[in-house]
């Protein structure tokens, strides 16, 4: 008791300094994720040894797992899975799948068909949709035609690992795990037709929840508990990954209050990102092994890599096929494109099953997380420049390079100079992000595109159509 006690008191230390250190970085470049994570390997059993991962501290981790994945499934609208970007973004994971599959196959030192591979391949395909979804809403993406598009990519970039990991990584036959997946969506579907049947014909149940709703009761909020912890619990005993249940919850809870609950929501970012969801980034950050991680930093290199290559790519190329998104300048599919290879709390899942099954070391798995923990912070960092690169017309930098290689300095100088000021005065629009945002209450993306501010004096023509 003493042992998890002290430890939750250190979580909570780090949980209230990290977002006070990552508002004094400039740009708030480095996430707060980030921070946590890398407390938690500092402090953690192979850091200070201050944090321990007792079963106490798992069980509360588990639970901002679970919350996490009950925001980001909240999120995500039915429109995101079945309209055209939905489709794309589906037929797009299918082509990374195969991409990591093919890698893995060719892997020296895995096995495609053995645990520790197949986690490698989901690992190598995810969205982390659930820490995604703060920065996009920090940096105003959210609602924006870039924010449409991520969203697409990156709901089936998080669902379909999650039931790769479901039906691939079960100790189970093949064949066994999906007839208990279909299980476990029939009793989903019933618990979201018992709510809705009870709304529609008025049961006294039904009313005393929504006139308790904000008394000492709480009944919204207790409701809601008992559906993420009720579907995770089933998860569980079906033998399933907890994601699954939590993920299922948020679907479920956005079905039945499709125009959103102000003040639910507020309560449960409250409970979630206030005390549990960063509790779980620290305590999985407790689990890595930093000393592993650099004895093999090629590995965590090599990682990183191959999810700009496995996922990043075949998205970018997507987006530059398609008939509706190949109207999006290079700088926004690019965006898009890094944005959903952030990737984290699947991987921490998948490499938990593989060493729980001895199919992979600590110190492997160690390795995953942190390359899953950096790209929370390199890849929006990418997404960023991209933006702000392609503002200041990156073209004409490199031709003026070509043309006068002795004015390199030079030139990079006067492009980020221009690009600063173009980012300023953008910043002044209403709307913030980009020239081609399409703000979310437009209906069906028709409103009229807001055209930035020239942010230098016109320059004459270089012949190619460009100042």
């Amino acid at each position: 008791m003493v042992v998890d006690l002290t430890s939750l008191a250190f979580i909570s230390l780090v949980a209230v300094l990290c977002p006070i250190i990552a508002s004094f970085i400039p740009g708030k470049a480095i996430p707060e994720t980030v921070l946590l994570l890398l407390a938690g390997a500092l402090l953690g059993p192979h850091g200070a040894n201050l944090i321990q991962t007792s079963d106490a501290i798992s069980l509360l981790s588990d639970l901002g797992l679970a919350f996490l994945f009950l925001l980001a499934g909240y999120e995500i609208s039915p429109k995101n899975l079945t309209g055209t970007e939905g489709k794309r973004g589906a037929a797009t994971w299918a082509v990374t799948f195969l991409v990591a599959f093919l890698i893995v196959a060719v892997w020296p030192t895995l096995s495609v068909f053995e645990l520790d591979g197949i986690a490698v391949v989901i690992a190598l395909t995810t969205t982390a949709m659930g820490t995604l979804l703060p920065i996009l809403q920090e940096r105003g993406i959210l609602g924006t035609r870039v924010g449409t598009e991520i969203i697409a990519y990156g709901t089936w970039g998080e669902l379909l690992p999650i039931l790769a990991t479901t039906v691939l990584l079960s100790a189970r036959a093949t064949w066994q795990s999906v007839v208990i997946l279909f299980a476990f969506l029939a009793i989903a579907l019933l618990a979201a037709a018992v709510p809705k049947m009870a709304a529609k014909v008025g049961t006294y149940i039904h009313r005393f929840i929504v006139d308790n709703a904000n008394t000492n009761a709480q009944m919204v909020i207790r409701s809601v508990n008992l559906l993420l912890i009720g579907l995770t619990a089933i998860s569980a005993v079906f033998d399933l990954d907890i994601v699954l249940g939590a993920f299922a919850a948020g679907f479920i809870l956005r079905f039945l209050i499709p125009e959103g609950n102000q003040t639910m929501e507020m309560k449960h970012n409250a409970i979630a990102y206030g005390f549990l969801v960063p509790l779980f980034f620290v305590a999985s950050g407790a689990k890595i092994d930093v000393r592993a991680v650099f004895s093999e930093p090629e590995l965590l290199v090599l990682f990183i890599v191959l999810l700009l290559f496995v996922r990043a790519l075949p998205i970018f190329v997507s987006l530059s096929l398609g008939k509706d998104s190949r109207t999006m300048d290079v700088r926004e599919r690019l965006t898009v494109a890094f944005y959903c290879t952030t990737a984290l709390p699947i991987i921490v899942a998948v490499t938990t099953v593989a060493v729980s099954a001895e199919a992979m070391s600590q110190e492997t798995a160690s390795v995953l997380v942190a390359a899953g923990g950096v790209t929370v912070f390199l890849m929006p960092l990418l997404a960023s420049l991209a933006t702000h690169t392609m503002n200041a017309d990156l073209g004409r930098a490199v031709r003026s390079i070509r043309q006068h290689p002795g004015d390199a300095g030079k030139v990079l100088k006067e492009h980020w100079q221009l690009e600063r000021q173009r980012h300023a005065q953008l910043k002044k629009l209403p709307h913030t992000w980009s020239s081609y945002d399409i703000d979310s209450r437009c209906p069906g993306g028709h409103c009229e595109r807001q055209t930035p501010p020239t942010a230098a004096p016109s320059q004459p023509s270089d012949g190619h159509g460009s100042a």
